[in-house]
């Protein structure tokens, strides 16, 4: 999993938002809600490509809200089914109330080849 968990406020714009993923090297961020949000790089592309202008379109509008997440003792094959039967490629790491990191589609592949 990658470590720290980078974060993001809903009311960041997606400028910032990806400027956060390009410096970390990352292509997801959890969005500080109640219950937390994610936001991916996918969500910036289709963003772009429906026109938006992303000095001015904040995070609220493209993320994706309620999401999965698994505690740091779970098996990768376990999260490769999960994220597989889910159809998607980040899960944010819980170890009780504490978001710990996140775990991505590309981490899982490196580890189990």
């Amino acid at each position: 999993m990658s470590t720290p968990l980078e974060t993001v406020s809903k009311d960041a714009t997606l400028t910032e938002a990806a400027t956060t993923m390009r410096d970390n090297e990352i292509s997801a961020l959890v969005v500080r809600t109640d219950p937390p949000s994610i936001v991916t790089s996918t969500d910036l592309v289709a963003a772009a490509a429906e026109g938006h202008d992303p000095t001015t379109i904040d995070v609220d509008a493209v993320m994706t809200e309620s999401v999965e997440t698994v505690p740091p003792d779970l098996y990768l094959e376990e999260i490769a089914a999960m994220m597989t039967g889910l159809g998607i490629t980040h899960l944010p790491v819980v170890d009780g109330n504490d978001y710990v990191g996140m775990i991505s589609s590309t981490d899982v592949t490196a580890q189990l080849s």
